[in-house]
């Protein structure tokens, strides 16, 4: 395994609402026989939890201030970063942005998803119906329709974007906890309920929810990718490992992470090659890749800033990038060579 100390680390001052400069720093050159370069940049807006990375067609990265109550980006090349506050105190715990550059988030406190205007810095509020308190994860799916979990209250939603029309799936199994949400390639959404062994699906076609069991009582999946075939693979928080499910057959298959069981696997992203990335829970954090034609762990990145937790991850294909949010207070990626 090639483990990766090199690393680029940008501060900032205080921040303001316009954008904030980070000064000139002295950037360390790859060098040629690394595998990964590990980029962070420290958030100049002080404990406030940047999580859940989103780069648009710019290049920009997006981010949430989930303790802050702001979102904001940072464009790499010069370590600029501009914030949006929320006024109403949102508590936005994750984004995802357009094809036209709007970025959508979750208000996870109020609750509403909102959409933010980078232009003209307005927001359109979409409210939850009554059952629905904290949205939680977003994804699109192929018609720009968001799918989402709230964890606390238990449902699976659907926001349809061109009405404000939510839809609500409650989860028959108690404190279930939808977290993680990812849309397979026929638009059905797969969820990890994490406060459970379970996983929910809704039939796009029928609007009817499945919950399916995974077979040790102890797991509790947290995030989760699907890979071309259609397979599920879930990091499990509780017992350290990484699991895939078969939709098909049904069948479920368990590999130990580097960080035995109490790796904490968190974040979760999948690579242009098919490859599985999870974030351990060391101090401090690490990247781990899985390959599920070698079936094997085969890389151990390590992120030099990164405490706590890293919550979410993004892959952004054209750069061949990872980013993903420290509660450290940094925002970091992780380039793929």
């Amino acid at each position: 395994m090639k483990r990766i100390s090199l690393f680029a680390m940008l501060l900032a001052a205080v921040a303001g609402c316009a954008a904030d400069s980070v000064p000139d720093q002295a950037v360390a050159a790859a060098a040629g026989d690394d595998k990964y370069i590990v980029d962070e940049w420290q958030v100049p807006y002080e404990k406030s939890r940047p999580r859940d990375p989103f780069v648009d067609s710019t290049g920009r990265a997006w981010f949430c201030g989930q303790a802050g109550a702001y979102l904001a980006y940072l464009e790499p090349g010069t370590g600029t970063f501009h914030k949006y506050d929320l006024a109403d105190g949102a508590g936005p715990h994750n984004l995802i942005v357009d094809s036209d550059d709007q970025v959508w988030f979750a208000a996870n406190t109020l609750p509403y998803i909102g959409r933010l205007d980078p232009a003209s810095g307005e927001v359109e509020k979409f409210p939850m119906p009554d059952a629905i308190r904290d949205p939680h994860t977003l994804v699109f799916d192929s018609a720009g329709d968001i799918w989402f979990t709230a964890q606390r209250s238990n449902y699976i939603g659907k926001l349809l974007v061109a009405t404000g029309e939510v839809r609500a799936f409650a989860v028959p199994v108690p404190s279930s906890r939808p977290y993680g949400i990812r849309v397979d390639a026929g638009d059905r959404p797969w969820v990890v309920l994490f406060g459970s062994n379970k996983l929910a699906t809704v039939d796009p076609a029928t609007m009817q929810l499945e919950v399916i069991d995974l077979p040790r009582e102890e797991i509790r999946p947290r995030r989760l990718e699907i890979t071309a075939d259609g397979a599920i693979w879930y990091g499990d928080y509780a017992t350290g490992r990484l699991g895939r499910f078969d939709p098909e057959t049904g069948s479920v298959r368990e590999w130990l992470m580097p960080g035995g069981s109490r790796a904490r696997p968190y974040g979760t992203a999948l690579d242009d090659n098919g490859a599985i990335w999870l974030a351990e829970g060391s101090s401090p954090n690490r990247l781990v890749r899985f390959d599920p034609v070698a079936e094997d762990f085969t890389d151990v990145v390590e992120l030099p800033n990164a405490q706590g937790s890293v919550r979410h991850m993004y892959f952004h294909a054209p750069s061949r990038e990872i980013w993903f949010g420290e509660d450290s207070n940094f925002i970091g990626r992780v380039r793929l060579n």
